[in-house]
Protein backbone atom coordinates (compact mmCIF):
# COMPACT_ATOMS: atom_id res chain seq x y z
CA UNK A 1 0.00 0.00 0.00
CA UNK A 2 1.37 3.28 -1.25
CA UNK A 3 1.75 6.35 1.08
CA UNK A 4 0.69 9.11 -1.90
CA UNK A 5 -3.02 10.03 -1.88
CA UNK A 6 -5.47 8.64 -4.46
CA UNK A 7 -7.41 11.20 -6.54
CA UNK A 8 -10.51 11.11 -4.61
CA UNK A 9 -8.40 11.91 -1.32
CA UNK A 10 -6.26 14.45 -3.58
CA UNK A 11 -9.26 16.36 -4.36
CA UNK A 12 -10.53 16.46 -0.63
CA UNK A 13 -7.54 17.20 0.76
CA UNK A 14 -8.23 20.72 -1.40
CA UNK A 15 -11.22 21.30 -0.43
CA UNK A 16 -11.94 25.15 1.23
CA UNK A 17 -8.18 25.62 -0.37
CA UNK A 18 -7.57 29.28 -2.56
CA UNK A 19 -6.87 27.91 -6.06
CA UNK A 20 -5.65 30.13 -8.62
CA UNK A 21 -6.97 28.53 -12.28
CA UNK A 22 -6.06 30.04 -15.58
CA UNK A 23 -8.44 29.45 -18.73
CA UNK A 24 -7.69 29.23 -22.48
CA UNK A 25 -8.57 32.95 -23.08
CA UNK A 26 -5.70 34.46 -20.18
CA UNK A 27 -8.23 34.94 -17.22
CA UNK A 28 -7.18 34.33 -13.95
CA UNK A 29 -9.70 32.72 -11.58
CA UNK A 30 -8.73 33.21 -7.63
CA UNK A 31 -11.23 31.85 -5.25
CA UNK A 32 -11.61 28.87 -2.45
CA UNK A 33 -12.46 25.19 -4.17
CA UNK A 34 -15.69 23.65 -3.10
CA UNK A 35 -16.05 20.73 -5.98
CA UNK A 36 -16.15 19.48 -9.45
CA UNK A 37 -19.03 17.70 -11.03
CA UNK A 38 -18.18 14.37 -13.19
CA UNK A 39 -16.33 16.02 -16.12
CA UNK A 40 -14.34 17.56 -13.48
CA UNK A 41 -15.64 21.02 -14.16
CA UNK A 42 -14.25 23.17 -11.13
CA UNK A 43 -16.44 24.91 -8.53
CA UNK A 44 -14.80 27.41 -7.11
CA UNK A 45 -16.56 30.12 -3.97
CA UNK A 46 -15.95 34.07 -3.23
CA UNK A 47 -14.10 34.10 -6.70
CA UNK A 48 -12.52 36.92 -8.24
CA UNK A 49 -11.58 36.99 -11.99
CA UNK A 50 -8.90 39.00 -13.43
CA UNK A 51 -7.39 39.82 -17.05
CA UNK A 52 -4.18 40.60 -17.00
CA UNK A 53 -3.13 42.81 -19.85
CA UNK A 54 -3.04 46.56 -21.46
CA UNK A 55 -5.97 48.49 -20.70
CA UNK A 56 -7.33 45.83 -18.42
CA UNK A 57 -8.50 46.21 -14.68
CA UNK A 58 -5.32 44.78 -12.17
CA UNK A 59 -7.56 44.91 -9.46
CA UNK A 60 -10.23 42.57 -11.27
CA UNK A 61 -13.68 41.94 -10.09
CA UNK A 62 -15.65 40.24 -7.97
CA UNK A 63 -17.68 37.21 -9.17
CA UNK A 64 -18.80 35.13 -6.28
CA UNK A 65 -19.36 31.14 -7.48
CA UNK A 66 -18.39 30.16 -10.45
CA UNK A 67 -17.88 27.02 -12.47
CA UNK A 68 -15.01 26.69 -14.83
CA UNK A 69 -15.59 24.31 -17.55
CA UNK A 70 -12.20 21.83 -17.41
CA UNK A 71 -11.83 21.93 -21.11
CA UNK A 72 -11.16 25.68 -20.78
CA UNK A 73 -8.46 25.16 -17.80
CA UNK A 74 -4.64 25.67 -18.54
CA UNK A 75 -3.44 25.60 -15.69
CA UNK A 76 -4.50 25.25 -11.56
CA UNK A 77 -2.37 26.21 -8.86
CA UNK A 78 -3.33 25.66 -5.17
CA UNK A 79 -2.25 28.30 -2.29
CA UNK A 80 0.73 27.12 -0.51
CA UNK A 81 0.29 27.56 3.29
CA UNK A 82 2.70 29.32 4.27
CA UNK A 83 1.80 31.47 7.39
CA UNK A 84 4.85 32.91 9.13
CA UNK A 85 4.11 35.83 11.26
CA UNK A 86 5.95 39.08 11.50
CA UNK A 87 7.66 38.47 14.76
CA UNK A 88 8.62 34.67 13.80
CA UNK A 89 10.62 36.07 10.85
CA UNK A 90 10.98 39.81 11.13
CA UNK A 91 9.27 41.02 7.55
CA UNK A 92 5.47 40.96 6.51
CA UNK A 93 2.97 37.40 6.03
CA UNK A 94 3.40 35.85 2.90
CA UNK A 95 1.42 33.10 1.23
CA UNK A 96 2.50 31.40 -2.03
CA UNK A 97 1.16 28.83 -4.41
CA UNK A 98 2.49 25.84 -5.64
CA UNK A 99 1.38 23.70 -9.19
Amino acid sequence: MSNSLGPIDTLKSLLRTTLRITVTDGRIFLGAFVGTDKPMNILLMETEEFRLGPGENPNGRYVGQVMIPWKMITKIEAQDEVLETRDQLGKDMRAGYIM
